[in-house]
C-alpha cells in the first residue's frame, strides 16, 4: 500500500473520531468569543431604558420597558438607572437586531458581570419586552417579572381597591381593538380613572361602572402592535390589576 492510500486512511479515521467526539468545549468557546462585548462610558440617562454613552451614541436597553415621562415611577425608574451606570465603565451586548426605528443601539447592559436590563425588571422599575421576538435573555427577564410580581412591588404592585380581585379579563382582541372585562364580584365596581395601557404611550381612561357579575366591553383601535404587546389594567392610584401579553 503505497503512502498517499495511507494518508487517505488516516484521514477517514480521524474524521470519523471527530464526529464522535463531544465538542461542547469548543461550542462555549465560539459562544464566548462571538459574544464578546463593547465597553462604553455612560454620559447620560435619558430614561429608565435609554442612556448616552460615548459619541452621543443613544442606546436602548433590550427586553425591558420603563415608565414614560410624566407616568408613574418615570423618577424612580430614571433614578435607579443613574446610581447604578452614570459616569461609570459598562459593557454592551447586542442582541438579534442592531438599532431600533428610531437608530438607537438595541443592547444589553452589563457592569460588573451583572446584567442591568434584568437588574431593573427584578427591582420593579420595567417589565420585561421583547416587540420582535424573544432573545437570548428572554425567559430569564419574564421569569424576573412573575417573580416581581410575587414580591408585590412597584411596578409590580397589586391593586389594594375592593374591585382589584373582582375584575379579570374575558376577551381581548389586540387587532381590532376589543376588549372585554368581567366584575365577577356581586357588587358594582367604580372604575373612574382606571388606566387600560399598552407597552407604548397609548392608552384608555376608563370612566365606566361594571355591575356585579356583568361584563363590560371596551372597543378602540391602533392601540396594541402586531408584533408583541401587553394589556395592562391599573387602577386609579397606578396599582396593578391585571396584564396579559402576546
Amino acid at each position: 500500500m503505497n503512502k498517499k492510500k495511507y494518508q487517505i486512511i488516516f484521514l477517514i479515521i480521524l474524521v470519523i473520531i471527530l464526529f464522535s467526539m463531544n465538542y461542547s468545549w469548543i461550542d462555549s468557546y465560539l459562544i464566548n468569543e462571538f459574544s464578546a462585548k463593547d465597553t462604553a462610558i455612560v454620559l447620560r440617562i435619558i430614561d429608565g431604558d435609554t442612556i448616552e454613552i460615548e459619541n452621543k451614541t443613544s442606546v436602548r436597553l433590550l427586553g425591558i420597558n420603563t415608565p414614560e415621562k410624566g407616568e408613574k415611577y418615570y423618577l424612580e425608574a430614571k433614578g435607579f438607572l443613574e446610581d447604578l451606570i452614570l459616569n461609570k465603565t459598562i459593557e454592551l451586548e447586542a442582541g438579534r437586531e442592531d438599532k431600533d426605528k428610531y437608530q438607537r443601539a438595541l443592547r444589553y447592559v452589563f457592569i460588573d458581570n451583572k446584567n442591568v436590563n434584568l437588574e431593573i425588571i427584578k427591582n420593579g422599575w420595567a417589565n420585561s419586552y421583547f416587540p420582535s421576538g424573544k432573545d437570548k435573555y428572554a425567559e430569564e427577564f419574564y421569569l424576573a417579572w412573575e417573580r416581581c410580581l410575587i414580591k408585590n412591588i412597584n411596578l409590580c404592585e397589586k391593586s389594594k381597591d375592593g374591585c382589584g380581585d373582582c375584575i379579570e379579563l374575558r376577551n381581548f382582541n389586540y387587532k381590532n381593538g376589543e376588549i372585554v372585562i368581567y366584575n365577577k364580584c356581586s357588587f358594582d365596581c367604580d372604575l373612574n380613572n382606571w388606566l387600560i395601557k399598552a407597552e407604548g404611550r397609548k392608552e384608555i381612561i376608563l370612566d365606566e361602572i361594571v355591575e356585579g357579575k356583568k361584563e363590560l366591553k371596551i372597543s378602540k383601535e391602533d392601540i396594541w402592535t402586531d408584533s408583541g404587546d401587553t394589556l395592562f389594567l391599573r387602577d386609579n392610584n397606578g396599582k396593578l390589576v391585571l396584564y396579559y401579553h402576546y
